[in-house]
């Protein structure tokens, strides 16, 4: 297990699964055998044969240059502020600290409060997403921004930090969940629209409701909820989604690093044991917040790890934690419509070893009638995904009472299945992954898109013909295709559309034949599709080793530049890239720039880069950017 930059074990590589399926890795090194799972990638050392699926001869298509992308691609770098290609420019929308909601102060980091923290933008943006206004239109000049917050460090946020007093712990606690904002575009600029009456600010304070079928369950009462049916706030806000109607999907991922205390009084042992629940803290809330003390309320954590469903146009209304969509560590809840009008919620749940899912709505969406979908969430089957190696997908129903899911395997209702949902996924044999994040359907093909991070947890000793890499350190890129274009359908095909790493030096790497030097990445995490169906790849975990930040990566998924990945953006020191979304015409790209700084002994008072600001006594501060082309042209053409 590794340890991060909090001091706490990294509570994505727990590696909670005792599943003994074959990995994805297995199934990888099977399918790359097949001609088919070829496609677009090229490993070092390939034959002349291999290489036969790109039309034309290798020579004549570098010539012609086989990229659409025509940005001049930067170079890998590792430094203290960020970089765009020639003929862009990168403007910093919105900052930690920066008013969100009427009268909010300006940011003071020597002397912040919760009270002020619950006006501003918090920390560690990740997920953004733009709603268009007015409500229903397509928008170009003005959004309803929202953006989750993730989570804080405290010792790039507080001077002298040591450990969290109660009244830093009610900052961070302040400082996590989500904005909404209005942004509106002047010229070439965007800014934040002061005092819009859309402006909004979710955190761990924050009452919100429960629906669907574990409402209510015996595993969701606590002294202060003994009907299960409220709580307070959401947190650790990573990758999310949105509808077909206009509300804004925030997901819970790592949950479990919030909560601390003696856990011997946890209900379902095994099931804690398997959400990851009862190890070390991550934070010291719970020493301050009885919430969050396993030993006062043991049933809190059963409260995290669900997709909330906010209307970011109705600043008054309740967020609600839409249970049939499973309880896990949710990394996105992207949508696609299935061809009877029903819509389909791709979800991963990112821990090494862990499955994608999928949710089916039982109804069709109501284009005309907004209110007719407000319980859509609620009523649907929920799925999971076996990859099996003969290039099949299998969607497999979590439903009780079907297959294992039955009262003597821990499954009395549907509601158990939904709390305990990874390990009803575990009894039906889905196919453990290496660390599933943002999943996407590009909009140009209707192909899904699988980002696998990475998954440094599988050993030398593991290794095999089946499974000749040791490790999957630098992670890769799955494609998958609906069979007959129905997201409804159980059935897909799969295939691989990248694997990551340094060709020449990391085991297994494949990429186009014409990438070049700068073109190679590691650690995809969050994709965004351009108007062409191009994919932008966000990296988290780049090694430093190498002298490269994360940052972003863009390649075509279909002809000559299909796979062939060039570097577009690079993040400052310490921080991860997240987020990416263009706005319609793909003229503005939008950045969530992540804890910049977090290096290894960067603190307050000296981080490793003082970014946006570079002022003194002004710590790192996690961003919103906008990039835009010089010429106010398209993103990438």
């Amino acid at each position: 297990m590794s340890v991060n930059d909090n001091g706490f074990i990294d509570p994505e590589d727990i590696g909670s699964n005792p599943s003994t399926e074959p990995s994805i890795g297995e199934l990888i090194d099977r399918r790359l055998n097949r001609r088919d799972a070829l496609r677009g990638l090229v490993a070092i050392g390939a034959t002349a044969a291999v290489l036969s699926d790109f039309a034309g001869s290798p020579a004549a298509a570098q010539e012609a240059g086989p990229s659409t992308l025509t940005f001049k691609e930067i170079s890998h770098t590792l430094d203290a502020t960020q970089h765009v290609p020639d003929g862009y420019e990168a403007q910093i929308l919105i900052r930690w600290g920066d008013p969100v909601t009427p009268g909010a102060p300006a940011f003071e980091p020597a002397s912040q409060t919760a009270a002020a923290q619950e006006k501003q933008f918090g920390y560690n943006n990740d997920y953004i997403g733009l709603h268009p206004l007015p409500l229903g239109g397509r928008g170009g000049d003005r959004f309803l921004m929202v953006v989750n917050h993730e989570y804080v460090n405290p010792r790039l946020m507080f001077a002298g930090h040591t450990v969290s007093t109660k009244a830093q712990s009610e900052v961070e606690m302040a400082a996590v969940g989500g904005s909404v904002i209005e942004i509106v575009r002047e010229g070439t600029a965007w800014k934040v629209v002061d005092g819009s009456k859309y402006a909004r600010r979710i955190s761990v304070n924050t009452p919100m409701a429960f629906s669907g079928a574990a409402a209510g369950h015996d595993l969701l009462k606590t002294s202060t909820d003994p009907d299960g049916r409220k709580v307070f706030g959401t947190l650790n806000n990573c990758a999310g989604g949105s509808t077909p109607w206009g509300t804004w999907l925030t997901c819970e991922e790592n949950f479990n690093a919030f909560f601390g205390g003696d856990a011997s009084k946890l209900p379902d042992p095994a099931a804690q044991k398997r959400y990851g629940v009862g190890r070390a803290a991550g934070y010291n809330w719970w020493r301050h917040i009885d919430r969050f003390d396993l030993g006062k309320e043991p049933n809190e954590p059963n409260r995290f790890g669900w997709v909330v469903e906010i209307d970011p146009y109705d600043p008054g209304s309740t967020p609600v934690k839409r249970t049939a969509l499973g309880r896990f560590k949710h990394e996105g809840c992207t949508h696609a419509l299935a061809k009877d009008g029903r819509v389909v919620f791709y979800s991963g749940d990112d821990e090494r070893f862990d499955y994608v899912y999928k949710f089916v709505t039982s109804k069709p969406w109501e284009p005309a009638d907004r209110a007719a979908n407000r319980n859509l969430l609620d009523d649907g089957t929920l799925y999971a995904a076996r990859f099996n190696d003969d290039g099949k997908t299998e969607w497999l129903p979590l439903v009780q009472g079907q297959g294992p899911l039955t009262a003597d395997n821990g499954f009395a209702t549907q509601a158990d299945v939904l709390i305990k949902t990874r390990l009803a996924a575990d009894l039906l044999k889905a196919t453990p992954m290496d660390r599933p994040e943002d999943i996407e359907t590009n909009p140009a093909n209707g192909r899904v898109y699988v980002v696998l991070t990475n998954n440094g947890s599988r050993k030398a000793g593991q290794v095999d013909k089946a499974n000749p890499r040791a490790t999957n350190a630098h992670g890769h890129i799955i494609e998958i295709t609906p069979k007959d274009g129905d997201h409804a359908s159980t059935e897909s095909t799969w295939s691989i559309y990248l694997l990551a790493g340094k060709p020449g030096q990391d085991s297994g790497a494949r990429y186009h034949r014409a990438t070049s030097a700068n073109g190679w990445l590691s650690c995809p995490d969050n994709i965004a599709f351009d108007g062409k169906g191009r994919i932008w790849i966000a990296t988290d975990g780049a090694p430093k080793a190498a002298g490269v930040a994360d940052g972003v990566y863009a390649a075509d998924t279909a002809g000559f530049g299909r796979g062939l990945t060039r570097l577009f953006y690079q993040a400052p020191t310490g921080a991860e890239v997240c987020g990416p979304i263009f706005t319609p015409a793909d003229t503005t790209f939008f950045l969530a720039v992540q804890h910049p700084g977090e290096d290894a002994g960067s603190t307050f008072e000296k981080p490793s880069t003082r970014w946006p600001d570079f002022k003194d006594g002004m710590p790192p501060r996690p961003a919103v950017v906008a990039i835009t082309k010089k010429d106010g042209g398209a993103i990438g053409s």
